[in-house]
């Protein structure tokens, strides 16, 4: 499930879909203090990055922000379909 691709870039999910995925946004926010701007931004930024160096599913990522007493950790499950390394691909 792509929540923030289709929450931010749009997407053929029904009205349903689209509210839970909002719902979703809105407890991270609470959560974290973080505006989803920030974390559309942040999704943008990672998948920039990670394209120069491997093929990746955009349509599956999954990115989230755990809390705790202590820290705040980012999750991401990004699905890898190939690693770039110059000439040699691997598969």
């Amino acid at each position: 499930m792509d929540f923030l691709k289709k929450l931010f870039g749009g997407g053929t999910e029904g009205s349903g879909q689209k509210a839970k995925d909002r719902l979703r946004i809105v407890l991270i926010h609470d959560r974290t203090d973080i505006s989803p701007q920030l974390l559309d931004s942040l999704r943008d930024e990672i998948v920039q990055v990670l394209t120069k160096y491997m093929d990746i599913d955009t349509q599956k990522i999954e990115i989230d922000l755990d809390r705790d007493e202590k820290a705040v950790a980012l999750v991401a499950n990004i699905p890898v379909l190939r690693i770039k390394r110059g000439s040699i691909e691997m598969q």
